[in-house]
């Protein structure tokens, strides 16, 4: 039984830094994709970025390129999204999510339907 506990959000100002973290727990870490979800309310979830857990793939779509990146620690068993020069526009609710890996190797999708297990969130409040 995945479990997924989010944190590290809160209230930060314009240019302002955050590193959310997401622990996995009831399931061997390896072997799976995860991934980072943002919801904003009036908007779709947006795919952020995505891990190969246990390997060494990573993908960022344009929305995060250049100011977000995706990281693991293997041994504590925990994804982070390192978040910089943050913009008001970084506000919402942000979801960690778990799914398998069936696209080879060390490959993962940015797609909210191939991830099955998610987190309860954590919200980013970036003020102006």
């Amino acid at each position: 039984q995945v479990r997924l506990m989010e944190s590290g959000g809160g209230p930060v100002q314009t240019g302002g830094s955050l590193r959310l973290s997401c622990e996995v727990s009831g399931s061997t870490y390896g072997g799976a994709c995860m991934a980072w979800f943002r919801q904003t309310p009036g908007r779709e979830r947006e795919g952020l970025a995505v891990i190969a857990t246990g390997g060494s793939f990573t993908y960022h779509d344009n929305a995060a390129k250049g100011r977000f990146s995706i990281s693991q620690d293997n041994v504590k068993n925990t994804v982070f999204l390192q978040m910089i020069n943050l913009k008001p526009e970084d506000s919402g609710v942000y979801f960690c999510a778990r799914g398998p890996r069936p696209f080879g190797d060390d490959w993962c999708q940015l797609a909210a339907r191939a991830f099955g297990d998610w987190g309860q969130g954590t919200q980013v409040v970036v003020s102006s």
